[in-house]
């Protein structure tokens, strides 16, 4: 289904969403080296993201504000059939965690930004890891990393005004019409009043390699068991989310289920733009408890750089292109911030 462009507020509502995930991936473009000239590198491209939001040195250059948490995961041990992975059959494994917002400003305002994101390190007691960044879009606007370039060339604030131009907004959209279900969804978007009931999605897709080795394609997300609230419509606190997560901790832990979307044969597991049928079969995993919240930026997950593609024995990336190309420009970026803290910058 096609979702129609309806005027210039409805184009910014999709930049507002979408710009946030095309600024990085025009640094996972850049960072894999697939598109640019021999003068555009991934240090420039993220020389860009600073000049555009300000240069902040010392943190990190996409989801820049954000606090560490901690907890564990417990396996339902439903998935243990499906991948060797430890993490599945464990009673309890550690978890180091960092919620966020898009963009690469430290000091928005947390409800200033649509995207939310949680990206957590799960270390089993057989000395693996596996560290995951989840979004709240279930899929991507695009299907490449030209895709990627092409939307954050056209969500470019006009200096005139700060915002992206609506024109280019809708030109982009229907030169890209794999953008349909990111659309679709966006337009139905309502944000929540809490990261603790917000969803998470892992976007790209993964294999579960089970201990004869056979490989079984999935999505995942993390679903909160938190009843959802609809975000206040006026909110004067620049830091609503990270006080709010801080308030319902300290009342008790905080939940989710990790729910395993099983793909199919013919189903696009190689295109993060693509959804699934909502009929495919579903495993739930097992369930996320936060018990912890450190001050903003100062934690276990301070140091971390959530890769995507460090991964355990029994989980596998898929072919997706994006994947590669998140870890080139994740390593950019904790490259550069470890530099600026060495040299003395502290978030």
């Amino acid at each position: 289904m096609n979702t129609p462009l309806n005027g210039p507020a409805k184009a910014l509502r999709l930049a507002a969403i979408g710009t946030t995930l095309a600024a990085l991936g025009a640094g996972f473009a850049y960072a894999a080296g697939w598109i640019g000239t021999p003068t555009l590198t991934p240090q420039r491209i993220i020389d860009t993201f600073e000049a555009q939001a300000g240069k902040h040195p010392g943190y990190r250059k996409n989801h820049a504000k954000g606090l560490c948490v901690s907890g564990y995961f417990q396996a339902s041990g439903q998935a243990a059939k499906l991948s060797s992975a430890r993490v599945f059959s464990q009673q309890q494994v550690p978890v180091i965690g960092r919620f966020a917002i898009g963009g690469a400003n430290p000091f928005a305002a947390d409800t200033a930004v649509p995207v939310r994101s949680l990206a957590i390190q799960l270390s089993t007691d057989d000395g693996q890891v596996w560290r995951t960044g989840m979004n709240t879009p279930p899929v991507l606007a695009v299907s490449t990393v030209q895709g990627f370039y092409d939307q954050v060339l056209a969500s470019t604030p006009d200096p005139s005004t700060g915002k992206p131009d609506p024109g280019k907004i809708q030109a982009f959209f229907a030169a890209h019409p794999e953008s349909a279900a990111f659309r679709q969804w966006a337009a139905g978007y309502q944000a929540s009043d809490s990261f603790a009931s917000t969803a998470y999605h892992s976007i790209n897709a993964f294999k579960l390699i089970d201990a004869k080795g056979h490989a079984q394609p999935v999505r995942w997300a993390l679903l909160p068991q938190a009843p959802f609230v609809a975000l206040p419509a006026q909110v004067n606190d620049t830091l609503y989310l990270q006080h709010d997560l801080k308030q319902r901790l300290d009342q008790g832990p905080l939940r989710w289920t990790l729910r395993l979307t099983l793909a199919e044969p013919g189903d696009a597991v190689d295109d993060p733009a693509r959804p699934w049928p909502t009929e495919r079969r579903t495993i739930d995993a097992g369930t996320l408890v936060l018990q912890q919240v450190d001050a903003p930026e100062q934690g276990a997950c301070r140091d971390l750089n959530f890769d995507p593609l460090i991964l355990p024995h029994g989980i596998e990336p898929s072919a997706d292109p994006i994947l590669a190309a998140r870890s080139a420009a994740y390593s950019v970026s904790f490259n550069r911030r470890s530099h600026e803290a060495l040299e003395g910058a502290q978030p």
